[in-house]
């Protein structure tokens, strides 16, 4: 959602990123502490497989994999800003995405074909800010994604 200010600074930034975490659900742990952010699989909220391989995408730092949860002709609006087709999201992913950390924090809305996420976005993989990733999903692909700031009201996603 952020463009890192140079590649040679984007490049460092992307070197340093932390690895994908995800925290677990509220409630899905019996230890008398909450559970803090881990970054295990077995932790994360059950996302669609083409989901799951944008936020692998994101973690694995991989432009082409990201791209390729899309379908070719597929939509991608960044808080208003849209990309259209996977040359333009590959791109937008190599400039703003890849080197930044994608916490799932939750799966807020769950039905056939749609999935919407309650996600943190650090940049240059430290700080960072809420974010809902709504994803409409046809087969093995993403044929929408709209990312917006959590503050904002919802949209029409689907």
């Amino acid at each position: 959602m952020t463009a890192a200010p140079n590649p040679r600074l984007r490049r460092l930034l992307a070197a340093s990123a932390a690895a994908l975490v995800l925290a677990p659900l509220p409630g899905c742990s019996d230890a008398a502490e909450p559970a803090a952010a881990v970054p295990s699989r077995e932790a994360a909220p059950e996302l669609l497989p083409p989901v799951r391989a944008y936020v692998d995408a994101v973690a694995a730092e991989d432009p082409d994999a990201l791209a390729g949860a899309f379908a070719e002709d597929a939509v991608l609006i960044d808080v208003g800003r849209r990309f259209a087709g996977r040359d333009a999201i590959r791109g937008w992913a190599d400039a703003e995405v890849i080197g930044g950390t994608l916490t799932v924090t939750e799966v807020v809305e769950n039905r056939p074909g749609h999935q919407r996420l309650l996600v943190n976005f650090a940049p240059g993989g430290t700080g960072g800010f809420a974010a809902h990733y709504a994803f409409t999903v046809s087969g093995s692909v993403i044929t929408k994604a709209e990312l917006t700031y959590a503050d904002q009201p919802k949209g029409n996603d689907s």
